[in-house]
């Protein structure tokens, strides 16, 4: 590894004031770690001066720096030394570009624009002050993770599609939709019962109609720590055959995070544990877009555990996972996914979905989904998550 070299020491730098910058697209070029009188300094090569702000989050412990009208040219990637252990970033908006420092432990940030004289371009330097006793964090808290001893299973909320009035698609036999993926529900939720660490939740127990919005609302208030929505898909042609996973795409988690900050005075509205309703507009919108992102990531992670299983049992409609906007994906702190089991348009997938047989299976595929999704991304506080870290140890 090369060493990296601090900003500050014997070439001289000019310091930037934050007054109105530049309107054109700033590109971050690199982006590299350095150590400077026991600080650690994360350090941005810009192609010009950019408005940028930055902020920290705790629990897990990270740094957010949002940067007005930016772009990445390749990619950005840092080789982990503490208390740096990660680095995400994404597009935020039409314009800007949000970088996430993921951390070992709590650091104090603050930003310096610098202008490298004889140089090209412009640098950002991110200092990351450890924390003492004395001098705690200007911090919000995200609640992602309990601070309670006692270890709780995770909560899987299963949600059959449909119910009631509401028969779903049907098929050509006269199946009902609704029918056939409160079985495979109820069968899951036996093999989740049945797993040390993992409770289920079944979000209607028999034939009764329950509203879009309350199907996440009651996830919500169980507080699980996933939810799988059952489904039988159906097409106006008989020949399309075969399953199919969809997890939330980005349209349909901005259309959300926008309801959300329009009635954050509910005082239902919570994200991460975090009252909305006490919030202003940028914080509140901070904390959703963060907490979106990175449950649209696990979302995805799910979705590709599931579709990896669902292969051994049924043929896969889509190879890939499938982003739309339903709106039983739409928590945003819950990872969520959409499961359409098989096609009930199709003569022969409808003989499959009537089958004991078959629901047995599909709920197995489902289960071992679950299990390998959390085998990997138990959330901390849980026994699941002890019993890995146990397991890791002695391997």
């Amino acid at each position: 590894m090369r060493r990296l070299l601090g900003v500050s020491g014997a070439a001289a730098v000019t310091l930037l004031s934050p007054r109105a910058l530049a309107g054109t697209r700033i590109t971050v070029k690199h982006v590299r770690l350095a150590r400077h009188n026991g600080v650690t300094q994360v350090i941005f090569d810009l192609s010009g001066p950019v408005e940028h702000s930055l902020f920290a989050l705790s629990k897990p412990e990270r740094v957010v720096i949002d940067f007005k009208n930016a772009q990445v040219a390749g990619g950005m990637r840092v080789k982990p030394s503490a208390p740096v252990h990660g680095l995400r970033y994404a597009r935020r908006g039409l314009n800007d570009l949000r970088v996430v420092l993921d951390l070992d432990k709590g650091s104090r940030p603050s930003s310096r624009l610098l202008k490298p004289q004889g140089g090209d371009g412009y640098r950002l330097v991110v200092d990351l002050a450890a924390l003492s006793a004395a001098t705690p964090a200007p911090v919000m808290t995200a609640a992602a993770a309990q601070s309670t001893t006692r270890l709780r299973d995770v909560v899987v909320a299963i949600d059959p599609g449909h119910g009631g009035v509401d028969p779903g698609a049907v098929g050509k036999r006269g199946t009902y939709e609704k029918n056939v993926v409160l079985a495979i529900a109820r069968r899951l939720e036996a093999l989740i019962k049945k797993t040390p660490g993992m409770q289920p939740y079944l979000i209607r127990r028999g034939d009764q109609y329950v509203s879009l919005r309350e199907r996440l609302r009651k996830a919500r208030a169980k507080k699980a720590d996933l939810f799988i929505s059952i489904h039988a898909d159906a097409s106006p042609y008989r020949y399309p055959k075969g399953s199919t996973v969809y997890v939330l795409s980005e349209r349909g988690a901005s259309s959300e995070a926008a309801r959300l900050l329009a009635q954050r005075q509910n005082e239902v509205d919570r994200v991460a544990g975090v009252n909305l309703s006490t919030k202003d507009n940028l914080v509140a919108s901070v904390l959703v877009d963060l907490a979106q992102t990175a449950t649209r990531e696990s979302s995805f992670k799910l979705g590709e555990h599931l579709t990896a299983n669902i292969n051994r049992v049924i043929r896969l409609h889509s190879r890939s996972v499938e982003r739309a906007a339903f709106v039983v994906l739409k928590s945003p702190d819950i990872p969520s996914a959409l499961v359409e089991t098989a096609f009930i348009s199709n003569p022969s997938e409808e003989r499959l979905l009537r089958t004991p047989v078959f629901q047995q299976r599909m709920a197995v595929a489902l289960h071992a989904g679950v299990a390998d999704y959390f085998n990997r991304y138990a959330p901390s506080g849980t026994l699941l998550a002890a019993r890995h870290r146990a397991v890791r140890a002695l391997s």
